[in-house]
């Protein structure tokens, strides 16, 4: 079956490290970086595994528009049921211009521009960043009304936290 082919692998013993291994894209191949005490035996586990985390990692990077619109609906029954028409966007998609901005919303004209930025991160994180835009569409400012849209979403306080961390390790680098 084509695109289920395994990659070219190179493994890279070093003597410096003990016990992380790691993994990158080099062109066409993959790098696998282990100890060199490692077996030949955990050799092919951690390949093997190295290369379904790379493989879950660009799955993620490659989501599409369609694949946000449909998560956006998603939320839109589960957290705003009664507003299934009002925040319901015209267009939602994955931008590459926003890097002051998780996401934002315009909803003169219903369009909701998620950051490519959060693309990698985990889903609970791009759930509550796309409910935050989506309330944005049934309330266009910050007030009590809105955050209560917002506070529907059972892990919003574990993702602003989550998102204040990454905000205060950017500035920091």
């Amino acid at each position: 079956m084509a695109g289920t082919r395994k990659p070219v692998v190179e493994v890279r013993r070093s003597q410096r490290r003990r016990r992380t291994v790691s993994a990158y894209r080099d062109g066409e191949r993959v790098v696998v970086l282990i100890p060199d005490q490692f077996s030949r035996a955990e050799e092919s586990e951690w390949v093997d595994r190295m290369l379904a985390r790379l493989a879950a990692r660009e799955g993620r990077l490659a989501r599409s528009d369609a694949e946000l619109l449909a998560r956006a609906t998603r939320l839109i029954n589960l957290y705003l049921p009664e507003h299934r028409v009002a925040a319901v966007p015209a267009c939602v998609r994955w931008v590459t211009n926003q890097n002051g901005r998780w996401g934002s919303c315009t909803p003169a004209d219903r369009t909701i521009r998620i950051s490519h930025r959060i693309q990698d991160m985990p889903e609970w994180v791009i759930d509550y960043v796309l409910l935050h835009e989506l309330a944005h569409l049934i309330v266009p400012s910050h007030n009590a009304q809105f955050w209560a849209l917002v506070g529907r979403y059972p892990k919003t306080e574990r993702a602003r936290g989550y998102l204040e961390g990454v905000a205060s390790v950017a500035l920091a680098d």
